[in-house]
């Protein structure tokens, strides 16, 4: 009985270990991000930080300076990609970013994990190395949300940029071209953006998808 005992608490004390405490961020980081990113809302950008803090308590993001929010409940057609420096309160871009084809038109309505899904995937990320591959200067990224997003690395989800994520897509569709899942930007500034990121900081990819937000482990 004593060593079954003993089990169970070495048990709880493991899992303890990986659950992240609840916390509120810092009320004035938040409202000073906030204030700088139009269109983003507090509760994401509080969500994003806390997703953030917890995979840097688990060793899992090293670069703890930068964070870098995609809320994909914003159309195509909004700058929806904020990379914020968490150091000195400053929000670095805003920019127009792609969902995957199989997401929906202008508004995203299908996010998937699957292999050739072409499929946005939501939940954290952390940034990887860079490589120059068929759409250039990219940014490959490791999927941290089981279940959600830890098929990216497999599915060749990477940041890089691209011609239909500009305005004068958004004249002649309505909407930003479409990705096979990866977070295209613009074809402007994809080497800017990814040498500010890459190297282990995060990226948060948000909706407010039911299944998504009640079983993240970074969100609980």
């Amino acid at each position: 009985m004593k060593k079954l005992i003993a089990l169970i608490v070495f048990a709880m004390a493991s899992s303890a270990a990986f659950a992240c405490p609840a916390a509120v961020p810092d009320k004035s980081l938040v409202d000073s991000l906030e204030s700088q990113a139009p269109g983003l809302k507090s509760d994401v950008l509080k969500l994003a930080i806390n997703a953030e803090q917890c995979a840097a308590q688990q060793g899992l993001v090293k670069r703890t300076d930068t964070l870098t929010v995609i809320d994909y409940s914003m159309p195509s057609t909004t700058p929806r990609l904020f990379v914020f420096n968490l150091v000195t309160h400053k929000l670095l871009f805003r920019e127009l970013v792609a969902h995957g084809k199989n997401s929906g038109d202008n508004v995203t309505s299908f996010f998937s994990n699957s292999p050739s899904s072409l499929a946005t995937s939501l939940g954290l990320y952390v940034t990887a190395d860079t490589y120059i591959g068929k759409n250039g200067y990219s940014l490959r990224l490791k999927g941290l949300d089981e279940g959600f997003n830890d098929m990216a690395w497999d599915r060749a989800i990477v940041m890089h940029g691209a011609s239909y994520v500009s305005q004068e897509a958004i004249k002649v569709l309505g909407r930003l071209g479409r990705s096979w899942g990866c977070p295209a930007v613009s074809s402007t500034v994809p080497q800017k953006i990814i040498d500010t990121i890459r190297g282990g900081s995060a990226i948060f990819s948000y909706y407010p998808d039911k299944q998504w937000l009640s079983k993240s482990a970074f969100l609980h």
